[in-house]
């Protein structure tokens, strides 16, 4: 048989055969064969296009996203300190307004990558662009990251800003004792409330759904954490609920960071809150994408 890309004597070429077009898996020329990724390993091109995806939406409206939360946060402070600050009051040896300026800090980071993550699937579960997310070739494992990462990046904008903000209260000292507890609680923090809010942006089928975990499970946890007093006030009955609060552990090995003390112990107490947060988050997780990887609720 005369090669195809070679010319005839006139000049003219020989016919394309369908044999010489294919290749032996049957697959057109210049393509992979079927059922072989062209993509292996890591998309890290399609994961940093999520992530900025992300980025950008909450950084659109950073009015609402970022300098808002900061804002409630101060108003959080300057209402309990009015309230609760009079008179010189000191709470595990500083003033009252020092001792509440790190639970605020990190109860904001945490309801904040909450909101961000809530909001990213049912939006697009909402507006029928759901398919923008679930057709591009992101594994469920990349999917969850770049979700997770964006909430995390927004936390730590809203931290830095409600800190700095606090920084220069009147009565306010954020003296750093620890600063690996600070990231690591913080980041943890970040992390905890980011899955739970990826979970419930996959379960919720409209923004009520979102509205009532937010308002009737995220807010109490937070509020009822430690952020505002010491649980060795409470009845022993309520010291339990409290310790079975894992916002509790959050809450109070951030404020170890600047304090250097906090209700949970001493500073072995405190490494192993550390330890079971990080296992907390890994079966969250775990959890999280096996919801992924099943489609439920996303794919039927």
């Amino acid at each position: 048989m005369a090669d195809p890309a070679s010319a005839t004597s006139n000049g003219n070429r020989a016919p394309v055969t369908q044999n010489t077009a294919r290749d032996k898996t049957g697959t057109s020329a210049g393509f992979a064969p079927r059922g072989v990724p062209v993509i292996t390993g890591v998309n890290r091109v399609g994961l940093f296009a999520l992530y900025m995806k992300e980025v950008r939406r909450f950084l659109k409206v950073q009015t609402q996203t970022i300098w808002a939360p900061a804002f409630t946060t101060l108003l959080f402070l300057a209402i309990f300190t009015v309230a609760l600050g009079r008179e010189g009051r000191e709470v595990l040896g500083v003033p009252f307004a020092s001792f509440v300026a790190p639970g605020l800090i990190v109860m904001g980071m945490m309801q904040n990558a909450f909101a961000n993550s809530s909001f990213s699937l049912l939006s697009g579960k909402m507006q029928g662009t759901i398919i923008d997310l679930l057709m591009p070739p992101l594994s469920p494992g990349e999917l969850m990251t770049g979700i997770l990462a964006a909430a995390i990046t927004r936390a730590v904008a809203v931290g830095c800003t409600v800190a700095l903000a606090m920084a220069l209260w009147p009565g306010v000292s954020l003296s750093l004792a620890h600063g690996w507890a600070i990231i690591w609680f913080g980041l943890m923090g970040s992390l905890m409330l980011a899955t739970l809010g990826l979970a419930t942006s996959v379960w919720a089928e409209k923004f009520d759904h979102n509205a009532a975990i937010t308002n009737f499970i995220i807010a109490p946890l937070s509020l009822l954490s430690g952020t505002f007093y010491v649980i060795e006030n409470l009845d022993p009955a309520f010291q339990w609920v409290s310790r079975a609060n894992p916002f509790f552990y959050v809450i109070s090995g951030f404020r170890y960071g600047f304090l250097g003390q906090s209700d949970i112990g001493d500073g072995g107490a405190v490494l192993a809150a550390a330890g079971g947060l990080l296992a907390l988050n890994v079966v969250l997780a775990a959890a999280v994408y096996a919801l992924l990887r099943s489609g439920w609720k996303l794919k039927s």
